[in-house]
């Protein structure tokens, strides 16, 4: 069975501070991945690391930016936390490998992706774990523009005909407008009163953004807050299913 699983950069990151890890989220969450029997693709969010250095710059996943040293301020941000996810990874012995869009996708002047994933097959037939995240991209007519790490887990699920998808994050579910946790959502429309966007700089479209992303996937997909990582890995249904 394969899922593709992201980490939000909420969770794993301190959003109000520059460049801060949650090192015991992190951690955490490394510590149920590790005991993890299906194959899976990894994919993290940007949390305090790149968000912070695209609003800098005023990149967003519509305004782009063409000086090479600023996108490469955002890309390095996010290299960064890569290494640090890999690291927690290694320590507790998976076998966690890169994969950073920049260098292998683009997007055409119509903002189609395209963004191939052979090496991301290769390295989970080989028993590898790929670990992605959000990152810049080029974009014709718009020098380089923000990929969401939600659009690299919608692209991972696809091209891997995934049998489940999880975004872990700081919250338990998408919330109703009384706070109750959300069951089911099958239609942007049903729920689009109760969304609203990130508490902290956020340039990728907050929860909306995240539900959006999910609703046209086949494979089943979960919003469950940290405590479920587990329980989401070892074949539950926490949290909120999309789709």
């Amino acid at each position: 069975m394969t899922t593709v699983l992201k980490l939000g950069g909420s969770l794993i990151t301190d959003k109000e501070r520059q460049e801060t890890l949650d090192d015991a989220a992190l951690s955490a969450a490394a510590d149920a991945v590790a005991d993890a029997s299906d194959d899976l693709a990894l994919v993290h969010g940007a949390g305090s690391f790149g968000h912070h250095y695209a609003e800098k710059h005023g990149v967003s996943v519509s305004e782009g930016a063409s000086d090479a040293d600023d996108i490469l301020e955002i890309h390095g941000s996010m290299t960064t936390l890569n290494r640090f996810v890999l690291s927690r990874l290694h320590e507790r012995g998976v076998s966690a490998l890169p994969v950073h869009p920049l260098s292998a996708g683009a997007r055409d002047a119509d903002a189609t992706l395209d963004l191939p994933i052979v090496a991301v097959e290769r390295m989970l037939g080989e028993g590898f774990v790929p670990v992605s995240h959000g990152d810049v991209i080029t974009h014709e007519n718009r020098g380089a523009t923000i990929l969401s790490g939600d659009e690299v887990v919608v692209r991972f699920a696809e091209g891997l005909d995934a049998d489940r998808v999880g975004l872990c994050s700081t919250v338990d579910g998408v919330y109703d407008e009384s706070g109750a946790v959300i069951d089911h959502i099958r239609s942007l429309d049903d729920v689009a009163a109760a969304l609203g966007g990130s508490d902290a700089t956020d340039v990728t479209g907050g929860m909306a953004g995240k539900v959006r992303t999910l609703l046209g996937l086949d494979a089943p997909a979960f919003v469950f807050g940290a405590d479920d990582l587990p329980a989401f890995l070892d074949g539950g249904e926490p949290g909120t299913r999309v789709g």
